[in-house]
């Protein structure tokens, strides 16, 4: 994503007008600081993880230090045909939203209403006054990915119907239009949904950008885009994507919203330098279901349910493209209903979860694995889903945390079982093995296997 700071210039300015209405100490504004910094998080954001202040607390003392309205966006419908007045980056970027407009005032909800950058940025691009409101951060978010993953982002896509679809008919039709890279980007995605392909990667050749699918393990050409359109191509896909298209030198990671069929999906985008310029991963997510439609078992939902609310490891095992992510954001809806507080070191966040703290990595500025976890208790967590752990020190670190009551759902990789089995032997591993609680194996998406606390351990030892 754009390296910049996430911030709330509202609150740095009233921070110690919280404490001189009794609503924290100053100490816990210096703590929520440290905190904010280290998480690259907003001063406010740091409060509410923390359980010190509640969100309806801070809008309600902004509402009365501001004199700006607070508008609950979870019930309130906005007019679509504002959302052109800002762009999708700028909208996520300034967690900003249109509301309205009367005459020449746009009406506009922010989660930092006095981010004057942001509001002159808005006014310079609309070409109209500005009106702000206070809402929730969470609630702006919410309402930029339902609105501006339709055609305001990447374009609808539908496939019912449809079959030897070929993208390439949209390349090399006689579309002059501002929006023809943007439909290419449509069109390569559509064919991916398609072929049931998760993984699509563009790279540098002789003759332009390689379309790439990989399946089942093998990498299938799908054709290329020619040289004179590539760099277009890259930067309209890194703008739609939150990246900074002005930069190609370093490795930038960003996500893609798209609708398919009336269903959100969400692509992860990792672009990366070589000496035939940038090769850029795209993978695909679908959107978690309820834990009880993949797992079919009663018994083993019950061995799930216990397993979240009881100190322990939980490991999701399978291959690659097996849907360990996928299962592992439904175990993350499963416990989020169950009044505790859920963390996760992420990458990239796949989808917003309700209740669920979302924590991504940022390596570009030294936010790695071990900084969080040098910082994550401090949060007091209950669940903590940690993503791709590689290191032994990792391994025994967040193992220890069941130790303090915590839960740990991680992702294992393994062919198969004897292929986890035989990874699992290894004496790194001990102390993981016997702080398993539940086990989860996927052998394909309609076979997923759930071995309780005493079949892990019979199995593995």
């Amino acid at each position: 994503m754009m390296e910049t700071t996430v911030t709330n210039k509202t609150l740095e300015k009233l921070k110690y007008d919280l404490v001189r209405a009794g609503l924290v100490a100053y100490e816990t504004i210096e703590q929520a600081e440290e905190i904010a910094n280290a998480q690259n998080i907003n001063i406010g954001q740091a409060l509410i993880d923390s359980g010190v202040l509640t969100e309806e607390a801070i809008l309600k003392f902004l509402e009365a230090k501001l004199h700006i309205p607070y508008v609950n966006l979870d019930d309130y419908t906005l007019d679509t045909e504002c959302l052109k007045y800002i762009s999708y980056t700028d909208a996520k970027r300034y967690r900003i939203i249109p509301l309205f407009k009367i005459e020449d005032t746009l009406t506009v909800a922010m989660a930092d209403p006095l981010d004057l950058f942001a509001i002159d940025k808005v006014i310079e691009t609309a070409e109209c006054s500005i009106e702000p409101v206070v809402s929730s951060q969470s609630s702006i978010l919410k309402k930029i990915d339902e609105l501006y993953t339709t055609d305001s982002v990447v374009g609808e896509i539908y496939t019912e119907g449809l079959s030897g679809y070929d993208w390439r008919d949209e390349l090399h039709s006689e579309d002059l239009s501002d929006n023809h890279i943007q439909k290419i980007i449509r069109a390569i995605l559509k064919q991916a949904i398609l072929e049931g392909v998760h993984e699509v990667t563009f790279q540098g050749e002789n003759d332009g950008l390689g379309v790439n699918f990989k399946k089942d393990g093998e990498v299938l050409s799908k054709g290329n885009i020619p040289s004179v359109l590539a760099s277009s191509f890259i930067a309209k896909l890194k703008t739609l994507s939150d990246l900074d298209a002005s930069v190609s030198e370093v490795p930038q990671l960003g996500k893609l919203g798209f609708k398919v069929d009336d269903i959100n999906l969400v692509a992860s985008i990792s672009t990366f330098p070589t000496i035939m310029g940038e090769r850029i991963f795209l993978k695909i997510y679908k959107p978690p279901k309820p834990l009880i439609k993949i797992i079919k078992s009663e018994t083993g939902l019950n061995v799930i349910r216990a397993a979240l609310n009881t100190s322990g490891i939980i490991i999701v095992c399978g291959s690659p493209l097996s849907g360990k992510t996928h299962v592992i954001y439904s175990l993350l809806l499963e416990a989020a209903d169950k009044n505790k507080n859920i963390m996760t070191l992420e990458s990239i966040a796949k989808y917003n979860l309700e209740n669920v703290h979302q924590c991504e990595l940022n390596e570009n500025i030294g936010f790695n694995m071990d900084k969080a976890s040098r910082f994550i208790e401090f949060q007091s967590p209950d669940i903590i889903y940690l993503e791709g752990i590689k290191t032994k020190e990792s391994f025994d670190y967040f193992s220890s945390l069941v130790f303090e009551n915590k839960t740990i759902i991680m992702e294992f990789l393994a062919n198969n079982m004897e292929d986890l089995r035989y990874k699992l032997s290894f004496s790194d591993f001990e102390t993981l093995k016997s702080l398993i609680s539940c086990m989860i194996f996927i052998h394909s998406k309609d076979s997923i296997e759930v071995f309780s606390k005493e079949n892990a351990q019979k199995y593995l030892a």
